[in-house]
């Protein structure tokens, strides 16, 4: 029985860490690019496209579309983002621009992370067979499954901060123990229709299935040190 639970827990590691885009796909999506500019190519004056060849920001531009649709039948996203470990953890917090419900002694004891620039995985957890939610305890196993350990509430704040609408389709957090060993969670949503908001608190999380959970990779040497 243990050989068998070993066997089924190796299995579904690997099956949640989703292999990269390959050197085949890149490939692919350079073709499928160039059949639509030689399909398209008389409709675009020549010497507008070549002012617009000299714009920084056309490729990454490119590259946002291909991964917003990527993203929307997918359960894992990534991003790069450079963090500011100077400031204070409300400091960190205010340079959202969110709305905030929080809890000023847990704010101050954020943990602040390390690395000025990091890179975030986002998972979406399958809770389809635990009644549409999951504990802290068993979503830091999932992190682990992963290969992940728990973002630090400064990455993620600073993803929000870069990208302010993230949220609004991926509301988003992350959790760690304070000094007493009880859970906090920083969380990222919009309320409603109207508001922008971050909840920071401590008590034990009951995670939906609408949640996305902030790790970072433990190849990347970054942990939740204070």
């Amino acid at each position: 029985m243990d050989i068998v639970n070993r066997k089924r827990d190796d299995d579904m590691a690997k099956t949640m860490t989703p292999s990269p885009m390959t050197v085949k796909q890149v490939e692919r999506a350079v073709e499928l690019f160039r059949a639509q500019l030689r399909k398209h190519r008389t409709e675009l004056p020549s010497e507008a496209v070549q002012q617009v060849f000299g714009q920084s920001e056309l490729v990454g531009e490119w590259f946002e579309v291909l991964r917003r649709r990527v993203e929307m039948v997918s359960n894992l996203v990534t991003r790069r983002v450079k963090v500011n470990r100077s400031l204070t953890p409300q400091q960190a917090l205010d340079a959202t621009g969110r709305k905030q419900y929080t809890d000023r002694k847990v704010v101050d004891n954020m943990p602040k992370g390390e690395g000025e620039e990091v890179e975030l995985v986002l998972f979406k957890s399958d809770l389809s067979e635990r009644n549409g939610h999951i504990s802290d305890n068993d979503l830091e196993k999932e992190c682990d499954q992963r290969g992940l350990i728990p973002a630090d509430p400064y990455s993620l704040a600073a993803l929000n901060e870069v990208d302010p609408a993230f949220a609004d389709t991926h509301p988003n957090g992350t959790h760690w123990k304070d000094s007493d060993g009880k859970w906090c969670f920083a969380a990222f949503l919009r309320w409603r229709v109207v508001a922008r908001g971050v909840d920071v608190y401590r008590y034990d999380y009951v995670w939906r299935d609408d949640w996305w959970f902030a790790g970072l990779r433990k190849s990347s040497g970054l942990g939740t040190s204070t």
